[in-house]
């Protein structure tokens, strides 16, 4: 596991408070550090089967964690790929931003 997958589990799991996504589970694929999967439980690094993937390079990760870049933007900027579950995929934007 990448530190950046570490750091970005930590952030998350603060970010969400101690609620975790319901409908989950979701998967965070961030290219070339590893990947995180979000559920009710929360976040973990891993790289399983999930309802709904996003996919970003760290850099568009990194924004979208610390506030600088909306989720939905980046989507529309083509930085921030989603292959599944789009209303999934939109309470997750809401958990990231």
């Amino acid at each position: 596991m990448s530190e950046l997958v570490s750091q970005a589990v930590t952030a998350l799991n603060a970010k969400m408070d101690g609620q975790g996504l319901e409908g989950g589970p979701a998967k965070f694929v961030i290219a070339d550090e590893g990947a995180i999967m979000i559920d009710e439980s929360g976040a973990r690094a891993g790289d399983e089967p999930a309802e709904v993937t996003l996919t970003a390079d760290a850099e568009t990760f990194q924004a979208i964690l610390e506030g600088d870049i909306d989720p939905t933007a980046a989507f529309m900027q083509g930085k921030l790929s989603v292959d599944g579950d789009m209303g999934l995929a939109m309470k997750l934007a809401a958990v990231l931003g």
